[in-house]
């Protein structure tokens, strides 16, 4: 049975990437990653870890609209209609992310870490997580409370959480 995402959350950063990089080795999976507010924090988490070349194939972080649009193909009428941080716009960053790296599965992160930039519809701490590939994603909308390194960390461990369960999963029927 795969673990749950809130039983990964407890995890250590450095276990969860460790678990990471033995399904993707397992599934013979690659992952990338496309990060706005999170600055990196997730590839870092990943490559954190020896022999992460084997199955993390890039680390995208775009951290403006105009990056997001150059590197990852999102569009900026999306960009403009919803903006960034926005269930759309996290998707287009997976499929982008995906089509430009080669990669099977990204992880996308985009959102308020504070302490300014909030409104009253995306308040600080406000983030958007997207898992998938080019063809199909799965988001999810959070509120993290803190400070701005404490919504950047806990977006890290979503992120890593995430993809750990999608794998686990897709490992326990094999």
């Amino acid at each position: 049975m795969a673990p749950s995402v809130s039983s990964l959350k407890n995890l250590d950063l450095s276990l969860l990437a460790q678990r990471l990089g033995r399904l993707c080795q397992q599934l013979h999976v690659e992952v990338t990653t496309a990060e706005s507010c999170t600055g990196g924090g997730i590839a870092s988490a990943i490559t954190s870890t020896a022999g992460s070349s084997a199955y993390f194939t890039a680390g995208y972080v775009t951290y403006s609209n105009a990056a997001k649009t150059r590197l990852l193909g999102v569009e900026p009428a999306l960009l403009e209609a919803h903006g960034a941080v926005s269930e759309s716009v996290v998707r287009a960053m997976v499929a982008g992310a995906c089509r430009d790296s080669g990669a099977d599965l990204a992880v996308a992160v985009s959102g308020v870490a504070g302490p300014e930039g909030g409104s009253e519809e995306k308040p600080v701490g406000t983030v958007w997580l997207a898992w998938g590939d080019a063809e199909s994603q799965q988001a999810e909308r959070f509120h993290f409370p803190g400070d701005r390194q404490a919504v950047r960390e806990q977006a890290v461990r979503e992120a890593l959480a995430g993809l750990v369960a999608r794998l686990s999963a897709l490992a326990a029927k094999k």
